[in-house]
């Protein structure tokens, strides 16, 4: 796991993944959008300027000699759809709504935005494919983790134990307080694990997300998992926060590509 700087830009990298898996979460640096989306905004849902937005993702694409126009993203909606990327999308044409997105195709980028919910990277060796996922408080309770390695058995016939995943940078448990619909929901999902998912301090539950991810892969047969332990809560030198920064931010963006 480090970090790496190149023209003015600092992403995160996995070293779980081989070499011939491309792979980044970006931090804010490195763009051209203003405050209070300084300055690697990734998104145009949050009222930058598209133009800006257009170049921050050249130069993210760039700096890990990918073409632009090989992006595949989605429209996230909290949910468990999956997209199975055989091409590139049409840049003109509208992300479909999915969580989920995989491919084994090497002229295609997977490319998603976040702002305290968790990216989820995966990678099947024996099958040559990746994949990249949206996990926040609904997805994981959904169980999006679930869904995206039942997604890899079913379309490509990956063995979970021959899974790499990687658990990016989102919000730490210290600062995601959560209310009782949200705790009743993950009780009922987690069972006697929920008190592995629940921190409960001076009366306030508190959930961690990453726990809850990991259990899930590890429930579904994966063993490869790594976790990058940042919390963009607690580093808003690095990452946009939504919920620290009060809705007024940016997304930052992950990448994985197959070289």
């Amino acid at each position: 796991m480090l970090f790496v700087e190149q023209d003015e830009l600092r992403f995160y990298q996995f070293d779980i993944f081989p070499k011939n898996v491309l792979n980044a979460v970006f931090t804010r640096h490195g763009g051209i959008s203003p405050a209070p989306w300084r300055s690697l905004n990734l998104s145009i849902s949050v009222g930058d300027d598209p133009s800006r937005v257009a170049a921050n993702r050249a130069r993210a694409f760039e700096a890990l000699g990918r073409d632009p126009a090989s992006i595949h993203d989605a429209w996230l909606v909290h949910g468990t759809d999956i997209i199975y990327a055989d091409s590139p999308r049409p840049l003109d044409a509208h992300p479909q709504k999915a969580d989920i997105i995989f491919t084994d195709n090497p002229e295609v980028t997977l490319f998603m935005r976040y702002a305290d919910c968790v990216p989820l990277l995966f990678h099947d060796p024996k099958k040559g494919v990746i994949g990249i996922a949206h996990a926040g408080w609904m997805g994981t309770v959904k169980g999006v983790a679930e869904a995206s390695i039942q997604g890899m058995q079913e379309r490509y016939g990956s063995n979970p134990a021959d899974v790499f995943a990687g658990i990016g940078p989102s919000i730490g448990v210290d600062h995601y307080e959560v209310g009782e619909d949200v705790v009743s929901q993950f009780r009922a999902k987690y069972g006697r694990d929920s008190e592995r998912v629940l921190q409960t301090r001076n009366g306030s539950a508190y959930l961690d997300l990453w726990t809850a991810n990991v259990l899930q892969l590890q429930n579904m047969g994966v063993e490869h998992i790594q976790v990058s332990g940042l919390c963009t809560a607690c580093n808003l030198d690095d990452w946009f926060s939504h919920r620290a920064e009060k809705g007024k931010t940016g997304r930052f963006g992950a990448l994985m590509a197959l070289a």
